[in-house]
Parts: structure tokens; sequence; C-alpha cells
């Protein structure tokens, strides 16, 4: 299959269906720890990088050929190996997924697009989004998250905070935590306050346990992952 990976079992969906709408690595981000390695040349442009058409054929026929996998099936995860939300037919291939199945779709987001109503609009369909916020400060999100030059943190927390307001379906907020980067008690706390003000229905904290982009990415412990949990309360799990 060109664009389509699994059926995965996931942490955080259970079986899923992932779809690529990009070739890999097409990303705005080159985040230090990143499993797929290094982001070459970062993408700042919404276009179609892959086909819509392409991909919702080859959806259709994994669905006629794989009937039994299909109902076993928890999401239709659109992910990939790169940002999903740069390829500018995101919204057609949410409502063309729907008119095959009637499978929930998810969508993982870096969230930098966030800002853009039309975007949003354009995920309306979906039943799920999980973005990411890693940083509370401009600081942090530059050393950790390497972003194109013109992307603004303060924009990313916007957008969030309207996708919430606006959104029908549920936020997943993820936050990859990073030893000596980002987990420090005082930006956990200024983490808090932005999270608050963004309101997701979960907040899911992560730490690197896989290859990364570069060496010495270290994970927190689960003491400090647990100690983190409790300061950002109920909604917040450990994944």
């Amino acid at each position: 299959m060109k664009y389509i990976y699994g059926p995965l079992h996931s942490r955080r969906l259970g079986r899923s269906l992932g779809l690529s709408l990009t070739a890999s690595k097409v990303c705005n981000f080159d985040c230090v720890y990143c499993q797929l390695g290094r982001t070459k040349a970062k993408a700042g442009e919404r276009k179609e990088y892959l086909s819509q058409d392409e991909i919702i054929s080859e959806l259709k026929a994994w669905f006629q050929s794989h009937p039994k996998e299909a109902k076993e099936i928890n999401y239709i995860t659109i992910s990939g190996s790169g940002e999903p939300t740069l390829n500018i037919r995101i919204g057609g291939i949410i409502s063309q997924i729907k008119k095959t199945t009637a499978i929930p779709i998810a969508v993982i987001t870096n969230a930098s697009l966030l800002s853009d109503a039309k975007l949003r609009r354009e995920l309306s369909g979906a039943e799920l989004i999980l973005p990411s916020l890693d940083a509370a400060t401009p600081e942090i999100f530059a050393m950790l998250d390497r972003p194109l030059q013109e992307i603004n943190l303060d924009e990313i927390i916007n957008g969030l905070v309207s996708l919430k307001k606006e959104f029908k379906g549920k936020v997943w907020l993820e936050v990859m935590l990073v030893a000596g980067i980002n987990d420090s008690m005082e930006h956990i706390r200024k983490l808090k306050e932005v999270i608050d003000k963004i309101n997701p229905d979960k907040v899911q904290l992560n730490s690197p346990v896989r290859s990364t982009a570069e060496p010495n990415i270290f994970a927190l412990t689960q003491d400090k992952l647990k100690r983190f949990k409790q300061i950002l309360g109920d909604r917040c799990e450990i994944i």
C-alpha cells in the first residue's frame, strides 16, 4: 500500500488504520525527538502533496479486500510520516472517508496551522483531533520543535483555543516531555496555564521511547511524569 499503513494497535486510539497525506518528512517542524529522523527541508506551503483521488481509491480497495479486519478498526487515523494539515485536500479527504465508512476519523497534527480558520473548518468532519503542544515559551518551542521561522507559538495557542471552541468532536492534547528541555517545574506550570486556556477534553503526557532525530534525547522517569500529571489535573493521563 502506498498511502495506508496498519492496522496497528495504538496506545491512544486502539486499533487504527493510518492514512499518509504527505510523503515522508514533509513537515514544518524538525522536532529533536522525532522517530522518523531529521526534516531535511521544512515545508510551509499547503498544497496537494499526495493525490486525494489516489488516497481514497486505495482506501476503498482496502475495505473491499479486508472486510473482517475493517470490523475491528476503532479509528481511521490521518497522520503518517509528515504533517497532514499541509495537504490542502484534507477537508475533501475527510469528506470522502465518511462516504466510504462509518468508522470514526482521528487527525494527528502538530497544531502549527490551526490558527487558519479555513483549516479548522476542513477538520470539522473528524470525530477526534489530537494536536500536540510541547512548549509554553518561544525559546523552548524553538529548541524542541525547531519550526519554520515564520511559525509563531502564540498563534498556535490561539488556534488551539479556537479549535476547542468550534470543534464538535473531542480534542486530546499531547505533550511530549524531553528531559532537560521542557521538564522544569517552572515550564510545567506555564504549560498548565496554557492548557487551561485551551481547555482540551484530555491531556496526554508522552516522553520519547523510540529512536530520535538527535542523539542524547532522553525520556522522563515515570515518577516525574506522575508528578506532572498531578499538577496538570484530572483530565491528564500518561501514555
